[in-house]
């Protein structure tokens, strides 16, 4: 098994975006003190939802201030970025940290990067499947050329070459999306995320596995869920943290993803996502999160579990919880 931690740097009510980035650069160093094996970082442009805007830049600080805990993207937005030009920063994390790097990537959403960055909503909506390959072509061959209908130049060298470099992770949203269809028929490992629950990540695992065809093999690297891990001395102390504080994050930081072209787009409320969240995630005393975690892993089947541990979105109570997590739960896993 291994267990991660997940880190959105979301700005929480009176903090603004240095404070958030701080306390994820602190989160990351409390992580590999208290046994973590990785840690996963978030990217999102224009909203207080997610003050970073490059994962594979925030890694690279992070695999500056560690010397064993693994950093991946979670993930690096293949919609408005270059494949090439993330193969290329992959290669060169990989090879400077001495194979610590892990790059994650998905689709993105419809938002107003695609019209700043020039990217568009053409290959947002139908140039995933063509970016990924060229990214995995870009990833393991000596050379990468591209005469598609999103991408086009004369084949150019990969340098630096990593021999051996371990597959990208996608991102995957419900058990009939793009994304699981994608990742399936490429021997990719999935990343599932916050909103789903046990029963439908169980349900995309099932759908990987009928897709790939392999007879029920795991990926290399195998998949990787995420989930919300708040500790506590009891549960009520734990929802009394994640209410408090989660709801002022979630509410201005979901309604800023705005649409690039008008196109409509699912609200939820934050009281209400809140309480879901609590409701399927391990939130509670060590013994409880302990418990949730062990059904999670035996219901899905995925024994990589990353945490988002920044609920309260206090710097304090953040690296109290990563530590009570490593210090209580993790070795009662392991056990």
């Amino acid at each position: 098994m291994r267990f991660g931690i997940f880190l959105v740097t979301g700005r929480f009510a009176g903090q603004d975006d240095a404070a958030a980035l701080r306390r994820s650069a602190e989160a990351v160093v409390a992580a590999e003190r208290a046994g973590f094996d990785d840690v996963w970082l978030a990217e999102h442009h224009f909203m207080p939802y997610g003050v970073c805007p490059s994962a594979t830049t925030f890694a690279g600080h992070a695999l500056g201030r560690t010397s064993r805990i693994e950093v991946g993207t979670a993930v690096s937005v293949l919609s408005t970025v270059h494949p090439i030009a993330l193969a290329e920063q992959c290669a060169l994390l990989t090879t400077v940290s001495g194979g610590r790097f892990r790059l994650g990537v998905g689709r993105g959403g419809p938002w107003l990067e695609l019209e700043v960055f020039g990217t568009g909503t053409a290959r947002y909506d139908h140039g995933f499947a063509e970016g990924l390959d060229l990214l995995l072509t870009a990833m393991t061959e000596d050379r990468a050329g591209a005469a598609g209908e999103h991408f086009s130049f004369r084949e150019v060298p990969m340098v630096p070459r990593v021999p051996g470099i371990r597959p990208p992770v996608v991102a995957c949203g419900s058990p009939d999306s793009q994304a699981v269809r994608l990742a399936a028929r490429r021997g990719l490992p999935m990343l599932l995320g916050l909103h789903a629950d046990d029963e439908e990540k169980a349900r995309t695992v099932a759908a990987y596995r009928a897709l790939a065809g392999t007879g029920g093999a795991e990926p290399a690297g195998g998949h990787v869920s995420t989930v919300l891990c708040q500790v506590a001395d009891d549960p009520e102390q734990a929802l009394r943290q994640v209410r408090a504080a989660l709801p002022g994050w979630l509410g201005p930081g979901l309604d800023a993803h705005v649409p690039v072209d008008g196109r409509q787009r699912g609200k939820r409320d934050p009281v209400a996502y809140t309480e879901r969240l609590c409701a399927i995630h391990p939130v509670g005393s060590p013994a409880d999160c302990v418990a949730r975690l062990r059904e999670g892993i035996r219901r899905t089947g995925i024994s990589h579990v990353i945490m988002l541990v920044e609920a309260t979105g206090a710097p304090e109570s953040t690296l109290a919880n990563i530590e009570r997590i490593g210090a209580e739960v993790l070795p009662a896993l392991r056990g």
